[in-house]
């Protein structure tokens, strides 16, 4: 059996080295908000590239925070709009959502599955505050476009990192007005919410997450906001909640972070035999870019059959997954959007099946995939 994602085998890679954290932690006596919370923090801003890093209690109380900050500091009321792609994940639309503000769905392109920049200009309205980019599947969202458009309209640039950690973002237009030297995504915009759910290319051991910024307004306002609304201990400035990125956690994002690099090279390594060597003409692929700019926590191919070529490689001892079956706006909760026609989105959603890739996928093992789909006729 081919597993999509084998988390015992990714864990076992640093086993050792886990075990050592996570038994410094428990013999510490300091369970919540200590050292390994503040070391990782440090880390994570460096490699990301800010100036600041907030341990939460996982991706999507991450930017709902970020969002809650902005309007407990004045700069977004309730009712705001906030532009996002109408293929991502649930929880992004969920983060804008719990904070009373409007998403405003943008198609994505087909070619990249990532927000279409030439659609964003004709959603902003006078209510428009933010934009909500989503680095799905691994892949890069950001491009100069997106950056001119929230200079000159004032909008609040936020990133989902949930799917890109240690992806990078290096400018093709050298002559526009925005042009950012080679930066990891989770530093481009104002602010990013970042998931380390245990599937991620930087995973911990259960639920996780984090905000970073140079906006160090922004980072001790969800610092406070997570803790109770508290700077001080009972004293609350702010109606919070408890969404704190515990020790244990943390000691192990810190072991991961050391080797996610070389992890993300692996995948990457994985992503070009799949480019290279998947030929089938009932099956698609995204647009290749630039390896650096893609980290491929998802290989997703695109099949009219789907259904019918998962079944077949589950016949093969391949396990897939589809990301996502059902597109937020046809989600039960979002009743409201039930009328909407995004003919894009619900392609992708209809036609996407993601291939086993992490950081121990063998190349033999990639290699019987490949053929599996090339033998696919049906």
């Amino acid at each position: 059996m081919i597993k999509f994602l084998d988390l015992k085998a990714v864990t076992d890679i640093h086993v050792d080295e886990i075990k050592k954290a996570v038994s410094e932690v428990i013999d510490s006596g300091w369970y919540i908000r200590g050292e390994a919370n503040k070391r990782f923090e440090v880390d994570y801003a460096r490699y990301i590239g800010t100036e600041c890093c907030v341990g939460v209690g996982n991706g999507l109380d991450a930017l709902a925070l970020i969002y809650r900050a902005y309007i407990e500091m004045g700069l977004m009321d309730e009712g705001d709009e906030v532009i996002v792609p109408a293929n991502t994940f649930i929880a992004s639309i969920l983060a804008i959502t719990e904070n009373g503000l409007k998403p405003v769905l943008v198609e994505p392109r087909m070619d990249t599955l990532e927000i279409d920049d030439e659609l964003i200009e004709q959603a902003i309205t006078s209510k428009t505050k933010s934009i909500l980019l989503v680095h799905l599947y691994g892949r890069c969202a950001y491009t100069e476009k997106i950056g001119e458009l929230c200079k000159r309209y004032n909008l609040k640039l936020v990133e989902d990192n949930a799917q890109a950690h240690g992806c990078r973002f290096t400018s093709s237009h050298p002559n526009s007005s925005i042009v950012l030297p080679p930066s990891k995504t989770g530093s481009l915009g104002d602010a990013a919410g970042h998931s380390f759910y245990p599937g991620k290319n930087l995973g911990a051991l259960g639920d996780a997450g984090a905000i970073t910024t140079n906006d160090r307004q922004l980072a001790e306002t969800v610092r406070a906001l997570s803790n109770y609304g508290s700077h001080i201990k009972y004293i609350s400035e702010y109606k919070g909640r408890n969404s704190r990125l515990d020790e244990i956690q943390a000691a192990v994002l810190s072991v991961k972070l050391k080797y996610l690099d070389e992890e993300n090279h692996h995948r990457q390594t994985i992503a070009k035999l799949y480019i290279d060597g998947i030929k089938n003409p009932l099956v698609s692929l995204p647009q290749r870019m630039d390896d650096a700019n893609n980290v491929y926590h998802i290989f997703p191919i695109f099949c009219e059959r789907r259904d019918l070529l998962q079944q077949y490689l589950s016949s093969q001892g391949i396990q897939t997954q589809i990301h996502y079956p059902i597109p937020p706006h046809l989600q039960q909760c979002y009743v409201e959007w039930s009328g909407l026609h995004l003919p894009i989105t619900e392609k992708i959603h209809q036609t996407e099946l993601s291939l086993p890739i992490s950081p121990v996928l063998s190349v033999e093992d990639a290699t019987t995939v490949v053929q599996a789909i090339n033998a696919f006729c049906q």
